[in-house]
């Protein structure tokens, strides 16, 4: 199939050192619900290429042939983990006509100052560092950044003021993504808050009870049904794991009265604990287990104290400063860790605002699903397509093979047919 070539591929201006790895494809518009698609294929079959499988990668000089025969509308880099480079995408930031940048654009360009090339659309621009994505998130906005299972198109059209070369640049590729890729910055609730905490300069105030007390203790609360299923490792009701494991650990933070070490050494021995609490996800080196604890502990205003006499009715917690009676919770009232995750309007605002941040996340996990739903439903289209064209050859086979068969057949009743006249005249020669 004859692809219409979008754009030219300026060779010349594609670093050497991208050149250089077998991990090129191609690929072809097609449209989807009513909107243009970049589909990958693999350079000389036309089959489906995969950003996730090297099977169907090439080097750059056959995918720059097969696109120089016209049947792919340009050739594309897939970034793997296996390779030190990170790809920065600037959607609709160039005006095609002047070449103009946005303001956002020109500012990530020169601080990046790294490859940088002109999308095929003219509208945008493709950087290339080397270095690693500094934290988790990927996208925000018209800006993207990826290092591994996604491939960018290229073309070599290259923003004569930037470099010719892919630069290692990981302060400046910490900066961008800082700005422009990870988390809001906090709302004034939380900033309120955070200041009113530093203000203090109060260090957690430890819980001495055991293990089995404390945990028994944070059953038996009024939401004590709410942490069992969390401990055991339910995530029923929240719309993902990591919002689960924030949940639990705002729990922990108030009955440890805000002991990280201690939240972190209970929250290994629930249900909830995975591979990824020990993986590093930000610039800082923290993992993600460290900043959840962190986090829920920054945003956690009352702890639990048990220092207080079991046998008084009240129960006693410790509120960033000062010691408050708490009257034990009944039916309907809200119990102290209850009022920990809303009972302020600062911390409540807090966590609604790390809730927005995992469902952002969520949003970005069920995007990236549905990007891969999609790219099944392009290889079963290929698939498909191939049925359909040899099932057409072999149609046509058996045709051509009928006519040949009918052929021989009329041939055989017109010899028979002439044969007799001349046997009648002259006899048959076989008497």
């Amino acid at each position: 199939m004859k692809e219409k070539q979008t754009h030219s591929i300026d060779t010349s201006g594609i670093p050497e050192t991208l050149q250089e790895y077998d991990q090129w494809i191609c690929w072809r518009v097609k449209d989807r619900d009513g909107k243009a698609t970049k589909v990958p294929i693999v350079p000389g079959t036309g089959e489906y290429a995969s950003s996730t499988d090297p099977q169907t990668w090439r080097p750059f000089n056959e995918a720059l042939e097969y696109f120089e025969r016209g049947e792919a509308a340009g050739v594309g880099f897939v970034f793997t983990d296996d390779d030190p480079f990170v790809g920065i995408d600037l959607d609709d930031c160039r005006d095609p006509e002047t070449g103009s940048p946005g303001t956002d654009a020109r500012e990530i360009i020169l601080e990046l100052e790294s490859f940088t090339e002109v999308s095929p659309s003219g509208t945008g621009y493709h950087v290339i560092v080397r270095g690693s994505l500094p934290g988790d998130r990927s996208r925000r906005g018209s800006v993207e950044m990826y290092e591994t299972a996604r491939f960018f198109t290229v073309t070599g059209d290259r923003v004569e003021t930037t470099p010719s070369q892919v630069m290692e640049r990981p302060a400046a590729l910490e900066s961008v993504y800082t700005e422009y890729i990870a988390e809001t910055e906090p709302s004034d609730s939380e900033n309120k808050v955070r200041a009113q905490q530093a203000s203090t300069h109060e260090t957690s105030q430890s819980v001495t009870l055991e293990d089995e007390e404390l945990l028994e203790r944070a059953r038996n609360a009024s939401n004590g049904e709410k942490f069992e299923r969390l401990w055991r490792g339910s995530t029923t009701g929240y719309e993902s794991q990591s919002e689960a494991d924030m949940a639990l650990c705002f729990l922990l933070a108030f009955w440890t009265g805000g002991d990280a070490a201690r939240v972190d050494q209970l929250f290994r021995q629930s249900g909830l604990l995975r591979d990824k609490w020990d993986e590093v996800h930000y610039a800082d080196g923290s993992t993600y287990g460290e900043k959840t604890v962190e986090r829920a502990i920054a945003n956690t205003d009352d702890v639990y104290d048990p220092s207080s006499s079991e046998a008084s009715r009240g129960k006693q917690t410790k509120k960033r400063g000062q010691t408050t009676i708490q009257e034990p919770a009944q039916d309907g009232q809200s119990s102290p860790t209850e009022q920990t995750l809303g009972g302020t309007e600062g911390t409540q605002a807090a966590y609604l605002a790390e809730k927005n941040q995992l469902l952002s996340d969520r949003v970005d996990e069920l995007e990236a699903t549905l990007e891969q739903k999609n790219e099944r439903i392009d290889r079963l289209e290929v698939t498909i397509e191939g049925l359909k064209t040899e099932l057409a050859e072999r149609n046509r086979e058996i045709e051509q093979t009928r006519g040949e068969q009918v052929e021989t057949t009329s041939n055989c009743d017109t010899a028979s047919e002439t044969s007799s006249p001349w046997g009648r005249l002259f006899g048959d020669s076989s008497k």
